[in-house]
């Protein structure tokens, strides 16, 4: 269940980001086709496993600045591997699924 909750898609690509503490809008900005309601999800999912901790910054605008925690440091260098080496295979993956569904497909 846990791996479940930190090891999608969303979520790692999150925890690749925050190489250092970023704003919402910043994290959004380096993950493209991640709706609002997703990255908000996806954050707060982070922060109640303890991977993330949320401050709230002062001033008179409002704003809110996400790091990774001790624990979610400790998950860089792991899903680091495995997200680069999905950017590595993707394309062989992809043409493996392609030649699966093609004989699959009747």
């Amino acid at each position: 269940m846990i791996l479940d909750q930190i090891a999608d898609k969303w979520s790692m690509m999150v925890l690749e980001v925050l190489n250092e503490p970023k704003r919402f809008n910043a994290i959004k900005r380096q993950l493209d086709g991640v709706t609002q309601r997703v990255l908000t999800q996806t954050l707060r999912k982070l922060e109640r496993n303890g991977m993330i901790t949320r401050r709230v910054l002062p001033g008179r605008v409002l704003g809110v600045e996400y790091a990774l925690s001790p624990l979610g440091q400790s998950l860089k260098e792991p899903f680091s591997t495995l997200f680069q080496w999905t950017l590595a295979n993707i394309d062989t993956i992809e043409d493996c699924q392609r030649k699966f569904d093609t004989q699959h497909s009747h």
